[in-house]
């Protein structure tokens, strides 16, 4: 009967040691795992440069309509540009202030839209502005 014991005792010992174990090893796996989400979160974020404007009500169209092609040709000449939208507003809110093409550029970091702000295509772009904008507005965020 001792022996039967001693074995009862054995195996529970085993047991609860592989558990333990067990135990053990998912601790570590689900840390691993919180690790490389908050690593692909991180490589995940992005910098959003957000360029709002208002033209003119004298500006040509044909004038407005090659400022919206050059900056379209923007990220084709910029490296850092790792994405491009745009559009014209149609909110029904009327909250506008008369701004009617927003635009959103994607940056991996800030040290890309350095890159970017003073870039000679960048400043050329600037000056097809320059006689039919009467309005900008620009806005950045990180997203999470």
């Amino acid at each position: 009967m001792n022996k039967i014991n001693n074995l009862k005792v054995s195996l529970m010992s085993c047991l609860i040691l592989s558990n333990f174990i067990i135990g053990c090893s998912s601790s570590v796996q689900i840390q691993s795992d919180s690790e490389a989400k908050a690593e692909t979160t991180m490589k995940t974020k992005q910098l959003r440069h957000v360029v709002m404007f208002k033209f003119k009500d004298d500006a040509d169209p044909a004038d407005i309509t090659k400022a919206e092609e050059a900056f379209a040709a923007l990220p084709s000449k910029i490296p850092q540009i790792k994405g491009f939208e745009w559009g014209l507003n149609n909110s029904p809110e009327g909250l506008n202030k008369g701004l009617t093409h927003c635009y959103i550029l994607t940056f991996d970091s800030e040290e890309d839209r350095a890159i970017y702000l003073p870039h000679p295509d960048h400043k050329a772009f600037g000056g097809i502005l320059g006689g039919i904008l009467e309005e900008v507005v620009v806005v950045d965020f990180w997203t999470s």
